[in-house]
């Protein structure tokens, strides 16, 4: 009896195996194909991953446009666009005219004279960056005001220089960048990281150059021999300290040098430069003591009251600082004053901060 199934048919073995492994390799091939396919669209897709220094922005206060303008020109970045103003009764008004939100953000602003504004402005726009939602924000401070108020000195006084550190974090400061600190234990001040850059490098450059003959490096006072000694040791020079006594505020008398300076040329060392009184006495000293021609070299020219005149009437050289504070047009008009940059070295630390490398290349 016939029925509509059809007999099946013999199937060789040998057959079966190979279109089956002919199968699993399209298949294998396909999907192959499929991933290489979804992994190229995927590139496609994907944005460029934004570079790193988009996110680097550099603004400044009123302090010092230039240093800010030099330090930009040296990592080939706009100084950021901000708004400062005053209201009639004299409060500041600072606004911040791009967008920071998650950028990397350096405010420079020294708080030279006058010091309370120009705290004021660096605060204001602290906090300003801060609510602009920045991802760090790192106040450069070439230099530090209140710095020589570091410690109780006399009953009922302020540590100043503390409170100013508080400011500064409170404000929403991430970090601090500092040039030549007056003390450098200030840096524990801080809770937040501080490096502190030396203007040594560009000071002994400039002087390494000059080649004097029978150098000695001289520190007008007991708390600058430690600057004084690493000066002396990488001219590779002699070295003096003077004693001194304060009798009052920004007055000074000088006792007598400790060192041999006689037939020599003496380099005065110090940090800051305010009424220059410490300054010229210490070259009559050094004159008086025998010293064949005294110069002097300082971070940062505060340079307040009559410290041009009593420079120009001095019987030094020359006097060379740095431009962490601009001098003002009469410190600029006397032909004994030299001033260098800084610029590039403040840059070069700003990049390695941004970049998250080390600081103390920097340092020689």
């Amino acid at each position: 009896m016939q029925t509509g199934h059809k007999p099946s048919q013999a199937v060789d073995p040998t057959e079966v195996r190979t279109a089956a492994s002919n199968a699993m390799a399209t298949t294998v091939a396909t999907t192959t194909q499929r991933k290489e396919n979804a992994g190229t669209q995927a590139k496609v897709r994907k944005p460029e991953r934004t570079r790193s220094d988009d996110k680097l922005k550099i603004f400044c206060g009123t302090a010092n446009p230039a240093l800010a303008d030099e330090i930009c020109a040296f990592l080939g970045i706009p100084c950021g666009q901000t708004q400062i103003t005053r209201f009639s009764d004299g409060e500041h008004y600072v606004q911040i005219l791009e967008n920071v939100r998650g950028a990397d953000v350096f405010v420079l602003q020294p708080t030279c004279h006058p010091v309370d504004s120009h705290l004021m402005e660096l605060l204001l726009m602290i906090d300003a960056l801060k609510r602009a939602s920045a991802r760090r924000i790192t106040p450069v401070i070439p230099y530090f005001g209140y710095a020589r108020q570091d410690r109780k000195d006399k009953p009922r006084s302020p540590i100043s220089s503390k409170l100013v550190a508080d400011l500064l974090t409170t404000a929403g400061a991430d970090r601090a960048l500092i040039v030549d600190l007056h003390a450098p234990q200030i840096q524990g001040f801080f809770n937040i990281p501080v490096d502190h850059l030396f203007a040594s490098p560009v000071l002994v450059g400039y002087y390494r150059e000059r080649a004097y003959p029978e150098l000695t490096v001289v520190s007008p006072d007991a708390g600058g021999v430690e600057r004084a000694r690493f000066f002396a040791k990488k001219m590779d020079s002699a070295l003096a300290i003077v004693d001194k006594r304060r009798v009052e505020m920004d007055v000074t008398e000088v006792m007598h040098v400790i060192g041999d300076v006689k037939g020599r040329t003496c380099l005065l060392l110090d940090d800051i430069i305010d009424t220059a009184g410490t300054l010229v006495k210490t070259a009559n000293a050094l004159l008086e003591s025998g010293a064949k021609k005294v110069v002097a070299c300082a971070t940062h020219p505060v340079l307040s009251g009559p410290a041009i005149e009593r420079i120009s009437q001095s019987p030094m050289e020359q006097v060379v600082v740095t431009n962490t504070i601009p001098l003002s047009e009469a410190g600029r008009n006397e032909p004994k004053i030299k001033v260098l940059s800084i610029a590039g070295l403040i840059a070069r630390a700003i990049q390695s901060i941004h970049e998250e490398t080390s600081v103390s290349r920097l340092f020689t």
